[in-house]
């Protein structure tokens, strides 16, 4: 990768400064750091490869938003990655959210999207992402959420895209395979420890289908000592 031709992004303009002006919250230490650090990579010719670890609600979400709008100012694609349906939507809410008022198309793709815009818009990307022969117009940066959590076969394109796009990958539990490469200086690693001020625990609301499900899978376990 260190030798592969990659390309360099245009340093921050007004528009960069006015995204994360509009930041509702006070960014930590860490949390800058990391997006210093992003940005640094992503101006180089080199093929980016950096991890950002850090525990949910930590924010690492925002290092990717402003990383991806750093990208499409320079008329790149960026294709953000995750493992669940539930993270797809709630990326998607976020990232249009952060970059409304500003000529960013953003659009989701799961197995919750309906069959014509699925169609509608594979066509405006070329591709699918996740399969094989794949072909974008512009693809500059690809963000992996919880890395972790993909199979085998999904990791294996992954690792092939990498060679000549910018890849940033965010990890609440980094496998640790990239925490060796991290060790080693293969890929680099930026760490968010600092909670932001006032962060609560995060409660999740479970409907009573699901509760039964869980209640259900709790009992599986102990019956087989698991």
């Amino acid at each position: 990768r260190a030798t592969a031709p990659g390309h360099a992004f245009a340093p921050d303009s007004p528009w960069q400064q006015e995204l994360e002006d509009n930041f509702p919250f006070v960014e930590t230490e860490d949390q800058m750091a990391a997006i210093a650090a992003v940005k640094q990579d992503m101006e180089q010719p080199v093929p980016m490869d950096r991890v950002i670890v850090g525990d949910v609600g930590y924010g690492k979400t925002e290092v990717a938003v402003r990383a991806a709008f750093k990208a499409v100012q320079d008329g790149k694609q960026v294709a953000v990655l995750v493992p669940t349906t539930l993270l797809a939507q709630q990326h998607l809410a976020t990232f249009a959210e952060r970059m409304v008022g500003f000529p960013v198309t953003i659009r989701g793709l799961s197995r919750f999207t309906s069959a014509s815009d699925a169609k509608e818009i594979l066509s405006g990307l070329r591709h699918r992402l996740l399969q094989t022969g794949v072909q974008w117009k512009q693809l500059g940066l690809v963000v992996v959420d919880e890395e972790q959590r993909f199979g085998v076969e999904h990791k294996e394109h992954i690792k092939a895209m990498r060679s000549h796009v910018d890849v940033l990958t965010m990890s609440a539990t980094p496998i640790p395979r990239t925490l060796e490469m991290s060790m080693a200086g293969i890929r680099e690693m930026s760490t968010i420890l600092t909670p932001p001020e006032d962060r609560h625990p995060i409660l999740t609301y479970v409907g009573a289908q699901e509760d039964k499900q869980i209640a259900a899978a709790i009992r599986r376990e102990l019956l087989r000592d698991g």
